[in-house]
């Protein structure tokens, strides 16, 4: 076992956030270390009457947890690592991919089993603009252009309040959340990776600390699952590739067995309805290094096939 060290960890106060935080906190602290935690309100939970990708993506959501760090009141941010930009600030890094929860998708509604039975001009809420672009590939399938696709901001309690409300039929929120909270009885339908592919880095978590923090990753390497590493490794060499920008409507997700690394990706145009951009590959890999080659293949492939 590394050497005992104190950690405080930076992380943002929503409830699944909490639990995030709480739970790499309990792991550390089964390992011998002091363990705090460092509740933090950022830009992107104070920011709710905008789309993120009108206001700096989700980048906003982890700025003020690096300040932190930087600062030295923490030494860990705990991030969701689907927000976390596919390039970090100079002076910081990843120091640990965790095992991921289900990375996939999950459909919530109080009356709609699911997109087949919206009623007519339903409303259909997301934060993400690459669940919405696949969601309307979906209804477009479908002949539903009656339905309406609208921003759903907020924390996960926030989002499922608006659902209760009625200002949505249905809401679709990342699977991983809603069952780490225990919500997973609210799921009616967890779409599968064919029908509405996953974004990259879903349902993993990630901790970021400063460079030079030797102590610290030795302390953290426990905690890492190199499987989940490899895959977010490739998806995230899709869309740094395809400009890095956390709001592209961009899906990335990768599988690993025996050594074999499968990687699909979709990219849709948020602005002016068509289709899908796909692509695919799968190659045999043994590092980080080898994933992301795969991952800038496949980003090359999405270009030559129209993606911006």
């Amino acid at each position: 076992m590394s050497t005992a060290v104190p950690i405080t960890i930076a992380t943002r106060e929503s409830r699944l956030a909490l639990w995030q935080a709480e739970h790499v906190k309990a792991l550390l602290e089964a390992r011998g270390h002091r363990v705090t935690l460092l509740g933090m309100t950022t830009r992107g939970d104070q920011i709710l009457d905008r789309t993120l990708s009108k206001v700096g993506g989700k980048g906003l959501f982890v700025k003020e947890l690096e300040s932190a760090l930087e600062e030295g009141r923490a030494d860990i941010a705990v991030h969701s690592l689907k927000d976390v930009p596919m390039d970090l600030p100079a002076g910081f890094e990843l120091a640990c991919v965790m095992e991921r929860e289900d990375p996939r998708d999950a459909w919530v509604s109080p009356g709609c089993a699911g997109l087949a039975d919206l009623p007519p001009n339903a409303v259909v809420g997301t934060s993400s603009l690459r669940r919405a672009v696949l969601l309307r590939d979906a209804l477009l399938k479908l002949e539903r252009g009656d339905v309406c696709i609208e921003p759903l901001r907020g924390n996960l309690d926030t989002r499922l309040r608006k659902l209760d409300e009625g200002q949505y039929a249905a809401i679709v929120l990342a699977a991983a959340g809603l069952k780490r909270l225990g919500l997973g009885e609210r799921i009616r339908h967890v779409f599968a990776t064919a029908e509405m592919l996953p974004a990259a880095g879903q349902g993993a978590l990630g901790i970021e600390i400063r460079a030079g923090r030797p102590e610290l990753a030795a302390a953290l390497a426990p905690l890492a699952d190199q499987t989940t590493w490899q895959c977010v490794a490739a998806e995230r060499a899709v869309s740094r590739a395809m400009g890095g920008s956390c709001s592209m409507p961009l899906a990335a997700h990768a599988t690993l067995e025996a050594g074999c690394l499968h990687l699909r990706a979709a990219w849709g145009d948020a602005e002016q309805p068509g289709p899908l951009v796909r692509a695919e590959a799968a190659a045999a890999i043994t590092s980080a290094a080898d994933a992301e080659a795969l991952g800038e293949r496949v980003a090359g492939d999405l270009r030559a096939g129209g993606a911006k």
